[in-house]
């Protein structure tokens, strides 16, 4: 399942990591469209959000995103996952 965005809109704190993390805009909208969504955050307020694994122009990314009730994608936070954290899948932490 991927998700279907009326408009992405960023968080500041998005913005900053992306800075940082050399991740651009193009990236993570791509990431969203055609990634898969690994992990459901139901609790999340004021919208659940979701964790997104995507493999875009050879980098793998996770995005962490929600969606508003008119179906614009919030992006919250976008960075590549730690090999020392994540499984060769990158779905799942390591214990």
């Amino acid at each position: 399942m991927s998700l279907k965005c009326k408009e992405f809109i960023y968080k500041k704190h998005a913005l900053e990591r992306m800075l940082n993390r050399n991740i651009n805009f193009e990236e993570v909208e791509k990431a969203i469209i055609t990634g898969e969504i690994i992990r459901e955050y139901p609790e999340d307020k004021p919208f659940s959000s979701y964790l997104i694994l995507a493999v875009i122009f050879e980098k793998i990314l996770h995005i962490v995103v929600s969606q508003d009730s008119e179906g614009n994608c919030i992006i919250i936070s976008a960075y590549e996952p730690d090999r020392e954290i994540w499984n060769s899948d990158y779905k799942t932490k390591k214990s």
